[in-house]
Parts: structure tokens; C-alpha cells; sequence
């Protein structure tokens, strides 16, 4: 085996005397274009052949899931409003101001109608675009009538389309993710191979397709795998620079498409706090990341009109806490183990006490109060007091909100995704483990972060980021079910990067004084094609469904053909979505719940099902300029959730009734007075399908 060592300088005197040496360095100069263009060569090609599979595997789960959502519904045959009902709750009132857009005889009144909007709230002009997340719709919009393909394309496939088209960009950003940090893109492969088959669990964009997660999780996955490759060492400048312009791009489209991105950022800040304070990130790069994700919000926040929810967020309050935190305590990475250990804990103390100073201060001067709901759900969840709060309860009855369900696990282990992951994970974690505790204990801090001596346990930059990642997502996740998406995903990259990694294996093999470069090799393709054909693809594409839902097409018509246009509907948050997408009517209430005025009032509309008096009801039903209210069979006659979660429960709760099941009292006859069941309880018999109607005078 021929090895490459630096060539000397040779003095004039000691040619003769070396010239057989010398002749050996030409004939080692002569071979070493060839091997270094053999190897280019082989890069180009590895580069090239990887990334046209990352975009195949793109496109193909794009075509399957867009093929599994036609063959539930049967979407090209069904009717039009059919097609619209089946948006289900907020999906159906985010794809009506598509709908809204494209109606408006000029782009300019589109604008106009989403800025002076009076028809989403009765009684009140409110800024959608303030308000909501909708600037994709408007985008959409827009680029639909710019684009020669009305003939071709009607509006809502356009829509559909886009999404499903995203949903490429997502596979393809975790793909280029695994392929990062392992260096192979068979890593890439598996990792997306996972994402299809766990489908159930990293996904559901095919039946909740105008969601803003949607929307959302495509950019973040490609700001993820920004962040990683950003994180290497040694980095040329130009791509660093371009890199930051990937990371703020899509740090910035994530925001401006999801009202819950100041959270997931938040969790994102806590990563990069976490691996600074412990010196397995370089601090000049975390400072940039910080900043990105202030000047993103802000940005955002002027695009939407200086929301004050995105002003009054726990991520900058965090950020800027960070920043003077650093600036107080300078001495922080130097000194003895438990010296830098308690300037740690102090430095935590400090950015916490900063964190929730600021956020204070910056509610009561903006009188902030629209995520409060979010904080009485969080007190409740962890045990930390009983509440009567509505909003809080309605929160935790609902399973989405609940712990993450045990036959997730289950489901994940089928296609041994949920063993690969722990397996690589308990080897990181102790990897990490070892890693802080050396930097932590080495007082001179003489080393460069992401590098360590000969002997010791290394761990780079970009590892250590999305192992904590996915750590405080997992747990995200395990808390609240509707988060599991953010974390089934990244888990398919860790998973896969881990056993595609020569560097696990190499690490593993030497703990058990196995290790060898070529059994390295060896684990790690075996590995890598074992699994891959052990795992079962899902047999989805042969079962053919149809949208059925005749009592809701029903309400929809009736509401066309027997009420005037400008009639105001009360109901239930998720019907009357869909009654203001498929009828444009008014509404008194709808189901973007980050405000506190619109949860007041659904609040007071809900009093439809609870026990109060007709005249109280009815006065405030008026007072939102209500011309008809629709009641749903689904809520008198609940039987979804338990005793105590059902909606006439959390409504007694919240009104200071006793709710025990001995003093329920049910929608059985008619109310006479107070302490009956509702204003119009009664009528939940006059027709025994999904709703009836009452209309006011």
C-alpha cells in the first residue's frame, strides 16, 4: 500500500547523494493526480447519483400521497362541495380566503377584503392578515391567476397540488439531513424509506391538507439541514454566507406560514443554549442562529401587521436574555470542573430570570393576554391546580393534546424504526455524556470545539445539535400528541444516520476491541440492506374509499337556497368552518383560537348547550347579531368523549355548576327556566341527523 508522506526540502549538495530517493518522489508525484482525479471522479458521482435519488424519492412520496388522498375520498368525482367539506374545521376556513382570493375581482380588492374582513366575526372588522397565517394562501392566489392554467387546473387541485408538492421538499430536506451527518447517501435513503412506511405516524398532510404544519414543516426540515451542514468546521466563506441565507430563507418562510413556530424555535434555541453553555458549538455560530431567529420574527411580525403575540413571545424574551446574559457573565468557559459548573447553573438562573422578566414586561406594556390560554393548559397538563378555566379543559379533553399514545411505539417498531432509533440514541447520549463532562473539566479550554485529543471520544458540532434535537422534541412529543410529528420525522434521520454512520460503528466496535476499517465497512452495509428489505411497505394503494357525508351536504344547501347572504351563523367551531367556506356566510365564532376576544365569544356562543336560561342565551346570541344557530346532534348526544369531557360538562365546570353525573341534566324536553339544559336544547330533536336549525328574530 502506497502512502503519501511530506516531501522534505532538498539541498543542492545532497542531490547526487539522494537522487535514488528522488527518482522514487517523481514516480509517487506521477501517481498522485491520477488517484486524487479517481477520487474526484468518484465524488461527482456519488454526488450526482445521490442527488437524483433524493429527488425521485421526493417526487414518489409526493405521487403516493397524493394518490392514497384520491382514493380516500374519491376527490375527482365528488362534488364540489363535497370536495370543500371535506377540509375539515380550520382547514376549511384557511382554504376559504383562497377561495375568497380568487373571487375578488382584482388582487388589490382580495387585499382589501382580508385587511377590512367583516364577515369571519359578526358585529366586528378584523385583519386577517394580522390575525392568521394566510399569506400562502394569497401567494397561492395570486400565482394562480398570473399562471396560463385555468384552463388546464381548477383552483382547488392547484392548492392540493402545492401541498402534496411540499411534502417532496420535506422528504427530500431529510434525506440531505441523514446523508450530512453520516456521509452517505444510502443514509439519505433509508431515512426516507422510513418516513413512507411509518406514514401514520410522521404525516397527515393527506387528509389535513390546508394545515398549517403543512405548510410549516417542509421549510423547517430544510432549515434543519441548513443548520447542519452550517455547523461544520472549516467551512469556506461563500458557503458559509450562502448557507446563512438558506437558513434565514426558510427560518423566515417557517414563520411566516405556522402561529406555533415561536414555540418550536423556542425548543430550536434551547439546542443551541444548551450546546454553547456545554462548548460542543462554537459560540460565534450560535450567535448568528440567535439572530436569525429574531430578525425572522420580526419580519414576520411587520408582515402581520405588529401582532403583538409574536412580539410578546418566550423566543425573543429568550434570545435577548442570551445575549445580555453573556454579556454580564464573560468567564463562563473558563476555571476548574465544579467552578464552571456552578457558573453554568448560575449563567442558567440568570437567562431563566432574564427570560421571564422581559416576557412581563413586554405583556403588560403591550397588554398581551392572546396566549394565555396556552400557559392554563400547560399549568393544568403538569398537575400544577385544578382549573374551571374552559379553554384549558377543552384543551386537555382532546386526545391530540393528551400523552403520546403507547401504540405509537408499536406502530414504530414494526418497521424497526423505533429499535434503530434507541439503539444509535443510547450511543450518542453516552458519546455526549462524555464529551461535556471533558470540556467542562478541561480548565484551559485550549481546544477548538468539535475536536479532541487523540484517545478521547469525539462528537461534531452537527451530531450534537440534532441529538439534542431530537431529545427535546421527543419529549415535546411524549407530552402532547399533535406534536409527534415534529419528532417521528427527525427520528427517521437520526435512526437512519446512526446505523449508516461509520463513525458509530467504528466507536462500537472499539468498545468491544473488535474494531477494523473493513468490518467496519462491513456492519454498516450489511446493517443498512438487512434492514431496508426487512421492513414491510404498507398495502394502501389498492383500497378504494368515497367521501360520504350527505347530512353536512345538506346543511350546506339548505344554507345556500333558504338564507339571505349576509346571514349570521352561530355553531360549533369546526361546522362553521365549513359553513363559511362552502356558503360565505357570516360567522359569530371559528376555530383560530389564538385570541382572547374570539375565545370569550365562542365561550358565550357554547352557552347554546349548557344550563342557562333561554333569555340569557338568547341575549347573547343577539348581542353577535345572530340570525340563525346551527346544533349538532354529535354535541347533544356525545358520546366521543367521557363523562366530565364532554362539552356540556366543561361548560357547567366553567360556570360553576355541579357537574357530577347525578346532576347532569340532558337535552331530553323542553326548558322551563333556570337550570335547564340551554336555550335550545330542545331542538337537538327536530331532526336527527348532524344539525338543526333555528332562526332568530
Amino acid at each position: 500500500m502506497i502512502s503519501i508522506r511530506q516531501r522534505r526540502e532538498i539541498r543542492a549538495t545532497e542531490v547526487s547523494e539522494d537522487f535514488p530517493a528522488q527518482e522514487e518522489d517523481v514516480k509517487l508525484e506521477n501517481k498522485l493526480p491520477s488517484g486524487c482525479t479517481s477520487r474526484r471522479l468518484w465524488k461527482i458521482l456519488s454526488l450526482t447519483i445521490g442527488g437524483t435519488i433524493a429527488l425521485c424519492i421526493g417526487l414518489l412520496t409526493s405521487v403516493y400521497l397524493a394518490t392514497l388522498h384520491e382514493n380516500d375520498l374519491w376527490f375527482s368525482n365528488i362534488k364540489e362541495v363535497e370536495r370543500e367539506i371535506s377540509f375539515r374545521t380550520e382547514c376549511g376556513l384557511y382554504y376559504s380566503y383562497y377561495k375568497q382570493m380568487l373571487q375578488a375581482p382584482t388582487v388589490v380588492q382580495g387585499f382589501h377584503g382580508l385587511i377590512y374582513d367583516n364577515k369571519t366575526e359578526s358585529m366586528k372588522t378584523i385583519n386577517l392578515l394580522q390575525r392568521m397565517n394566510i399569506y400562502q394562501e394569497v401567494f397561492l392566489s395570486i400565482l394562480y391567476r398570473v399562471l396560463p392554467i385555468q384552463k388546464y387546473l381548477e383552483p382547488v387541485y392547484f392548492y392540493i397540488y402545492t401541498l402534496f408538492g411540499l411534502q417532496a421538499i420535506y422528504v427530500t430536506a431529510l434525506y440531505i439531513t441523514s446523508w450530512l451527518l453520516s456521509g452517505t447517501w444510502l443514509s439519505g435513503l433509508l431515512a426516507a424509506f422510513w418516513y413512507v412506511t411509518n406514514r401514520i405516524d410522521t404525516t397527515r398532510v393527506e387528509f389535513t391538507i390546508p394545515l398549517r404544519e403543512n405548510w410549516a414543516l417542509p421549510f423547517f426540515a430544510i432549515q434543519i439541514a441548513a443548520i447542519t451542514y452550517f455547523l461544520r468546521p472549516n467551512l469556506q466563506p461563500l458557503s458559509e454566507r450562502l448557507t446563512l441565507l438558506a437558513i434565514f430563507i426558510s427560518t423566515f418562510l417557517f414563520s411566516l406560514t405556522w402561529q406555533f413556530n415561536q414555540f418550536m424555535m423556542l425548543m430550536q434555541a434551547l439546542v443551541l443554549f444548551t450546546l454553547d453553555s456545554l462548548d460542543m458549538l462554537p459560540a460565534v455560530k450560535a450567535t448568528w442562529l440567535y439572530g436569525i431567529q429574531i430578525t425572522s420574527l420580526l419580519l414576520v411580525c411587520i408582515l402581520q401587521f405588529f401582532n403583538s403575540m409574536i412580539l410578546g413571545s418566550l423566543l425573543i424574551s429568550f434570545n435577548l436574555s442570551v445575549f445580555i446574559a453573556r454579556k454580564l457573565q464573560k468567564n463562563l468557559k473558563t476555571g476548574s470542573f465544579l467552578n464552571r459548573l456552578g457558573k453554568l447553573l448560575l449563567h442558567l438562573f440568570m437567562v431563566l430570570c432574564l427570560t421571564l422578566f422581559l416576557n412581563n414586561i413586554i405583556k403588560k406594556i403591550l397588554n398581551l393576554k392572546s396566549d394565555e390560554h396556552i400557559f392554563k393548559f400547560l399549568k393544568a397538563k403538569f398537575g400544577l391546580g385544578a382549573t374551571r378555566d374552559f379553554d384549558a379543559n377543552l384543551y386537555l379533553c382532546e386526545e391530540a393534546f393528551g400523552l403520546l399514545p403507547f401504540n405509537t411505539f408499536g406502530r414504530l417498531s414494526d418497521t424497526l424504526l423505533f429499535y434503530a432509533y434507541v439503539f444509535v440514541l443510547s450511543i450518542t447520549v453516552t458519546v455526549a455524556f462524555v464529551v461535556a463532562f471533558h470540556n467542562l473539566s478541561d480548565s484551559t479550554n485550549q481546544q477548538s470545539v468539535g475536536k479532541t485529543e487523540k484517545g478521547t471520544v469525539n462528537l461534531k458540532p452537527e451530531t450534537a445539535y440534532n441529538l439534542i434535537h431530537t431529545i427535546l422534541f421527543g419529549f415535546l412529543a411524549l407530552s402532547t400528541m399533535r406534536m409527534k410529528y415534529l419528532w417521528t420525522s427527525h427520528m427517521c434521520v437520526f435512526a437512519s444516520f446512526g446505523l449508516c454512520s461509520p463513525e458509530i460503528w467504528e466507536l462500537l466496535l472499539k468498545s468491544v476491541h473488535l474494531y477494523n476499517p473493513k468490518r467496519v465497512s462491513y456492519f454498516f452495509h450489511t446493517t443498512f440492506f438487512c434492514l431496508f428489505f426487512s421492513s414491510r411497505m404498507m398495502d394502501e394503494l389498492s383500497e378504494l374509499r368515497e367521501f360520504y357525508d350527505p347530512d353536512t351536504v345538506e346543511l350546506m344547501n339548505w344554507i345556500n337556497s333558504n338564507t339571505p347572504r349576509k346571514a349570521v351563523f352561530a355553531g360549533s367551531m369546526q361546522l362553521l368552518a365549513g359553513v363559511k367556506l362552502c356558503t360565505g356566510r357570516t360567522l359569530t365564532n371559528h376555530p383560530h383560537y389564538e385570541d382572547s376576544s374570539l375565545r370569550e365569544r365562542t365561550r358565550a356562543v357554547y352557552q347554546i348547550y349548557a344550563k342557562r336560561a333561554p333569555e340569557e342565551v338568547h341575549a347573547l346570541l343577539r348581542s353577535f347579531g345572530t340570525d340563525y344557530v346551527i346544533l349538532e346532534d354529535s354535541i347533544c348526544y356525545e358520546r366521543r368523549h367521557r363523562r366530565g369531557c364532554r362539552l356540556r360538562d366543561l361548560l357547567d365546570i366553567a360556570n360553576g355548576h355541579n357537574a357530577s353525573l347525578g346532576t347532569l341534566v340532558t337535552a331530553t324536553g323542553a326548558g322551563q327556566g333556570r337550570g335547564e339544559r340551554g336555550a335550545l336544547g330542545p331542538q337537538c330533536h327536530i331532526k336527527q341527523s348532524s344539525s338543526a336549525f333555528s332562526s332568530f328574530v
